[in-house]
């Protein structure tokens, strides 16, 4: 049933991809700004309280739910599952905007390309050219792929075990949106809900990361994860981006052009400089690491139908 549930949220957001950027994230920021204002006082213990009924009860609530509707009718369990799947994976959207970009990065058109970048990441790019835009994009194709689509499924997948698939892919989705409200800027508040995510996201990101050397080369990516990932500031971002560069053939990192002072980054991956061509073949890493866990799903699926 997991199986079959995920094909069909994953062909639902590609083919009606949400006509807002993030359903979950408009729904969860204001809950997440009045928690802040009504619990943060600068100290941990209210950060934890904050997290519990941020992120605690509603995984609860979703498990109960997802639990009752299934024992009373497996289609309406499975319609609440879907929704869930449907609002926290984010297929729908992330291999279109580096499309575009490369398009227009084909063409020639580089301030159309930097504001489709800004559009899709924020920030500023103004002083980007056409490697920085493509690096961006490489990278931001590769964490999306990571937050938005991969982790969540492996968490569904965990608690689809229990019959509780809704419950996990929103304690991760609902952990990562309110780690990052809650993030830089908010002293001791924000650490424990900081602390939970990176516990759920260990072994996810080394999963991706195995995905993205499976799917692309294997030795370079291998090479790059064990030699480049701990120079990066985060240590689960470093592990997906330098996977994915090596897997790529491709060189990412090192400081962006800004107005501000630069961030710290270091190289990652190895070979050519980024361009249009190598934004367009990180969409094909993503889309064939996809198909690979899916198979290896459907195998285990399999195996288990033939045990049972």
């Amino acid at each position: 049933m997991s199986f079959f549930l995920l094909i069909f949220a994953l062909v639902l957001g590609y083919h009606r991809p949400e006509s807002q950027p993030d359903w979950l994230h408009n729904l969860v920021r204001p809950y997440a700004a009045w928690l802040e204002h009504n619990f943060n006082d600068g100290r941990k213990r209210h950060g934890t309280l904050a997290w519990v009924i941020g992120v605690l009860i509603p995984v609860l609530v979703a498990g109960v739910v997802s639990y009752a509707l299934f024992s009373a009718n497996e289609v309406l369990g499975a319609i609440f599952s879907l929704l869930m799947l449907y609002l926290a994976l984010r297929v729908g959207r992330f291999g279109r905007m580096p499309e575009q970009i490369a398009k227009k990065l084909r063409a020639g058109q580089l301030d159309e390309a930097r504001d489709l970048l800004v559009e899709w990441q924020g920030g500023d790019a103004l002083s980007y050219d056409a490697t920085h835009i493509a690096k961006a994009g490489i990278e931001r194709t590769l964490q999306n792929a990571h937050y938005e689509l991969f982790a969540p499924i492996f968490w569904f997948l965990i608690f689809s075990a229990a019959g509780l698939g809704a419950a996990g892919v929103l304690l991760y989705r609902l952990s990562w949106l309110l780690k990052n409200e809650w993030g830089e800027g908010q002293g001791d508040f924000g650490k424990f809900p900081a602390r939970v995510f990176n516990w759920l996201d260990w072994l996810p990101a080394r999963v991706t990361a195995a995905g993205f050397a499976v799917a692309g080369d294997f030795e370079d990516a291998v090479y790059c994860w064990r030699t480049q990932a701990a120079e990066w500031p985060n240590e689960a971002q470093g592990i997906i981006l330098a996977s994915g560069a090596g897997a790529l053939g491709v060189r990412l990192g090192n400081p962006l052009p800004a107005q501000d002072v630069p961030e710290y980054r270091p190289e990652l991956g190895m070979g050519d400089e980024p361009d249009a061509d190598y934004l367009q073949s990180a969409t094909g890493l993503v889309w064939r690491v996809l198909v690979v866990m899916l198979g290896l799903m459907l195998l285990l699926s399999f195996a288990h139908w033939l045990g049972s």
